[in-house]
């Protein structure tokens, strides 16, 4: 196996640890993960309650198929985000379809479209709260903070080539939200399925 190819030490490890029942890895991967998977729970659902439930529903079903990840196919974070997208996104359906029927009002193309909006933000999220501090700070400063790229080189005490460079590349990660399966997900990764 090249080198690149080995999943980092920290997933391995925990997916032993998990495998064999040790109640404590639950605890250390809940304590890692719970704000990223409420927070894309959230943001794909919109609703703080239907959050808890999926944050509950997925470590419930990293404890009981721990082996469901591989380590191969990418990053632990990785399958967690994507296994809480596909929960998510399921629930979110699963409700607007009976809203739907219960009210008779809109279509199944609004109701795709939502499911669709709702999907891409929290790929988005997801690309944002993953991308290196110095990119993250960047994009923040222009996007929240409406600072240009000189701005944003001065703020950060950089060159503006490299604000540039910085600037650039946080919306080229930005733009590949509209083209995942998953959160972060590499190509044709399908790990949480």
């Amino acid at each position: 196996m090249a080198k690149k190819d080995v999943p980092p030490r920290w997933d391995r490890k925990m997916q032993q640890r998990l495998a064999r029942g040790e109640a404590a890895a639950l605890g250390e991967l809940y304590d890692r993960f719970a704000s990223l998977v409420h927070g894309l729970a959230h943001r794909v659902l919109g609703d703080e309650r239907a959050a808890d439930g999926i944050t509950r529903e997925v470590f419930v079903h990293v404890w009981e198929h721990p082996d469901a990840y591989d380590p191969r196919q990418g990053p632990l974070r990785t399958w967690v985000a994507t296994l809480t997208h596909r929960l998510a996104v399921q629930r979110l359906r699963a409700t607007e379809t009976a809203a739907l029927a219960r009210e008779g009002s809109g279509t199944l193309e609004e109701l795709e479209n939502r499911v669709r909006r709702a999907s891409v933000a929290a790929r988005a999220d997801y690309i944002v709260q993953s991308m290196p501090v110095p990119l993250r700070s960047a994009l923040e400063r222009a996007y929240f903070q409406r600072r240009d790229y000189r701005q944003t080189a001065t703020d950060l005490g950089i060159t503006e080539d490299e604000a540039r460079r910085r600037l650039r590349l946080g919306l080229q990660l930005l733009s590949t939200a509209h083209d995942s399966e998953a959160p972060g997900a590499p190509p044709g990764y399908r790990g949480a399925v």
